[in-house]
């Protein structure tokens, strides 16, 4: 193979950030200053809701109830509590009435009615010593909470006889949403010292490691002023806010770990630091870039369903991840040309290695990972078989999955809210606020009503059937269910109910918590196909023109869906089953909140993407470069392996401070993505990959004519000035990578490993020489 020396060309970017990197610091200084003061009040424009398809048929008769019937829907709730008395009592009732008459006269306040203005027996404890006022607050989700924030302290505590606590579906999302900003900025002091320890620990020198973190809180910063500018636009999810932050950073130091890597190492093989910076642009700088673009589009898939929750943390996403790539290719690369040999600078580590030169010789940086990678190759039968078992049977729990929503359980169990409705639920017949609720549009008669009553009172599941309320030409009927509002057989109430609405004397669409789930139910199973096509078919091609091959797209999609296994059966056995709920803080409602799922797939895919475009740019960059590639698989694993390991431990940290939450999704979300990264990062890069690729061979970098053409004009590679060991990189190619050598040796080749490990070595030094030359 005849080696090309080729000047290394500095694409205009490069230029810019090399030849003026104050100036890039600078501006970047002043976007960030910008960025603290436009996202400053972010959190208090975001919603706790989104959770509902906005053209389903319960959005539709909810919207209609509240236009036409207020009082159908209370979302807020004061829990009277008459110690050892009788809500009855006189003293007790007056001062009842008292407070139901001051709620009715605050503004935002409207359908205010209590048990001792209509007797209603759902609105009494079964023991008497609790009654309920209920009322609904109105306007938009900001308006609520600061019409709520404004009364609690009016009706909250002692009144007289009677002491008042404040429940309802509005206090519970504002108690979660202030209990979700308490926990972020929580989860931010414990993440960052700690990422600090472990970048220390991973490049050695305290400069080189407070890079990455430095570039880190500018996306965090800058974060926050995306979702503050998104919220001019649409509703945004609270969740984003803790998600968005969480991967701005992890997504911040990965790039910003890569980067400061290859810069040293250019470094080290005696470049300059505007030509090491020029190099680490054009090949990690790449990398880094096409890992992004792989994150955005997974985050993106999620767009494609109606919930505003999954919408806005897609939206919020793709622009968190391209402003973590561009923090690390325009912050970082201008730090480090003015920085130059300084990135060396108060390396801890110098002791150890003056010790080990007094003994032992020192071994190759990253010598562990290319012998674990031979070790794996020699043996790649039995850890592909091993390990993709292990991971099926790590995933075997998510098919007991049930589907539910999410409600007062998700707060701590000291939560008043919550407090309120757990009472409710285990006090009050029924549910009070909760059930079906079906609306009636058209002219009809009384008995049409009365018929129509009967014929879902007599349906299996019902317990009760109130109304019909009629207004004009509308009216509903409040159905109570025998058993939970959201259990199967609530839902399949729904279902019988609306079959029957063809029958019916006027147009009816039922609402309710069960009707919602089994709206978004049916909404996610409709967008799930489109969702999964584009990420496996964009993802597809990304990685088809990073490594023009045919199957290696086709296996990192494929590795990369099974390294989720082990999150999705976590999910339903801790989550769902309720193990280890004592040990986590968290109360189990035997059922997963339908869009998590969802969203759980799309961040961890991405960001298992994300590593595997690491690995496999260093894969493929060797392979052009040698031909060899077994060599090739050893060397890019040696060279990432340590790198990606730090990268997902660090970014495991960052979602196991937002797991500390107290808020159950947030918990799952936290500590699901954590595990999901480092079941990626240790056991599919570390095992799956090296194992698979050994078994495909040469026909890894296989491709047909036609799309090998398309490569070769449109497709983008790690080292551009780098020599091709072949023109075609198909199975036809010479048997020089050494392939067939290494099959015959067989288990014999232990003694080789080394010396290829040091053989690859040398060859990556004449490759940086390459690089940088001219």
């Amino acid at each position: 193979m005849t080696e090309v020396n080729r000047p290394a060309r500095a694409g205009g970017w490069t230029r810019l950030v090399t030849a003026r990197p104050r100036l890039s610091l600078l501006v970047a200084l002043l976007i960030t200053a910008l960025a603290v003061v436009a996202g400053s009040d972010v959190a208090d424009r975001l919603t706790s809701g989104g959770w509902e398809d906005p053209k389903a048929e319960s959005t539709y008769a909810t919207k209609a109830l509240q236009r036409e019937f207020p009082n159908s829907q209370p979302n807020l709730l004061l829990m009277v509590d008459a110690g050892d008395t009788s809500v009855d009592d006189p003293a007790v009732a007056a001062e009842a009435k008292r407070l139901a008459e001051r709620l009715a006269a605050e503004k935002g306040v409207t359908g205010v009615g209590s048990y001792w203005q209509t007797g209603a027996p759902t609105l009494r404890a079964e023991d008497g010593r609790q009654a309920l006022i209920a009322a609904r607050l109105t306007g938009d989700e900001t308006t609520m909470n600061a019409t709520l924030d404004r009364i609690t302290p009016e009706f909250r505590g002692t009144h007289g006889p009677v002491e008042v606590k404040i429940g309802g579906i509005v206090a519970v999302r504002h108690e979660m949403q202030t209990i979700i900003q308490e926990d972020l900025l929580r989860a931010e002091l414990i993440a960052l010292p700690v990422t600090l320890v472990l970048l220390v620990m991973a490049f050695g020198s305290a400069v080189a490691a407070l890079l990455p973190l430095v570039v880190g809180v500018v996306a965090i910063l800058g974060t926050n002023a995306i979702l503050r500018g998104l919220t001019e636009l649409t509703d945004v999810s609270i969740f984003a806010l803790n998600l968005t932050t969480a991967m701005g950073l992890g997504l911040a130091i990965d790039y910003a770990l890569f980067i400061v890597r290859r810069f040293r190492e250019e470094l080290s093989a005696g470049a300059d630091p505007r030509a090491a910076v020029a190099t680490t642009l054009r090949t990690a700088g790449r990398t880094v870039l096409f890992s992004a673009l792989t994150v955005a589009v997974s985050l993106a898939a999620m767009a494609v369903f109606p919930q505003a929750f999954l919408k806005s943390i897609a939206y919020a996403g793709i622009a968190v991840v391209l402003l973590a790539a561009a923090a690390a290719l325009i912050v970082l690369p201008a730090a480090l040309v003015l920085l130059g040999e300084r990135v060396n600078a108060l390396d801890l580590r110098k002791l150890f290695r003056r010790r080990r030169a007094e003994g032992a010789p020192a071994r190759e940086e990253g010598a562990a990972w290319g012998r674990t990678a031979g070790f794996v190759m020699r043996r790649a039968p039995f850890f592909a078989i091993a390990t993709t078992a292990g991971l099926v049977l790590l995933g075997l729990p998510f098919l007991g999955v049930k589907f539910g929503s999410a409600d007062d359980r998700q707060l701590p169990a000291s939560a008043e809210s919550r407090v309120v409705q757990q009472h409710i639920r285990e006090n009050f017949p029924g549910t009070p606020g909760g059930g079906l609720e079906i609306l009636a549009e058209g002219r009809a008669t009384e008995a049409q009503y009365t018929a129509y009553k009967d014929e879902i009172a007599a349906l299996p599941d019902v317990l009760r059937v109130d109304g019909p309320v009629v207004n004009g030409e509308a009216a509903y009927f409040a159905v109570q269910p025998k058993g939970d509002v959201v259990d199967e057989a609530a839902q399949d109430l729904v279902h019988d109910i609306r079959a029957r609405a063809a029958d019916a004397p006027f147009k009816t669409s039922v609402t309710g918590a069960g009707a919602v789930l089994v709206d978004t139910k049916e909404a996610i199973g409709g967008g799930l196909p489109l969702a999964l096509s584009f990420i496996a078919v964009v993802t597809l091609l990304l990685v088809f023109l990073l490594t023009g091959s045919v199957l290696v797209p086709l296996q990192a999609v494929l590795l990369n869906a099974l390294s989720l296994t082990a999150m999705f059966g976590a999910m339903i056995w801790v989550f769902q089953d309720g193990h280890l709920s004592g040990l986590l803080g968290f109360t189990s409602s035997g059922s997963i909140e339908t869009t998590l799922p969802v969203l759980m797939f799309c961040v961890a895919f991405g960001l298992s993407m994300d590593y595997g475009v690491f690995l496999l740019s260093r894969i493929k960059e060797e392979y052009d470069h040698s031909g060899d590639h077994t060599a090739a698989v050893r060397h890019g694993l040696q060279r990432t392996g340590g790198l990606i390991t730090a990268a997902a431990v660090i970014l495991a940290v960052v979602m196991i401070a937002i797991g500390t939450s107290r808020v159950t999704n947030t918990k799952m979300l936290g500590l699901g993505l954590a595990l999901a990264v480092l079941m990626d990062a240790m056991i599919v890069r570390s095992l799956l990959v090296p194992a698979f690729m050994r078994l495909t061979g040469r026909a890894t970098w296989w491709a047909p004519a036609p799309l090998r053409r398309f490569h070769e004009r449109f497709g983008l590679s790690e080292g551009e000035s780098a020599p091709r060991a072949t023109a075609t990189g198909s199975a036809t190619e010479t048997a020089a990578d050494g392939e067939e050598g290494d099959r015959d040796k067989g288990s014999g080749a232990d003694q080789e490993s080394d010396r290829d490990e040091e053989s690859g070595a040398d060859r990556q030094s004449d490759h940086d020489k390459v690089e940088i030359s001219g």
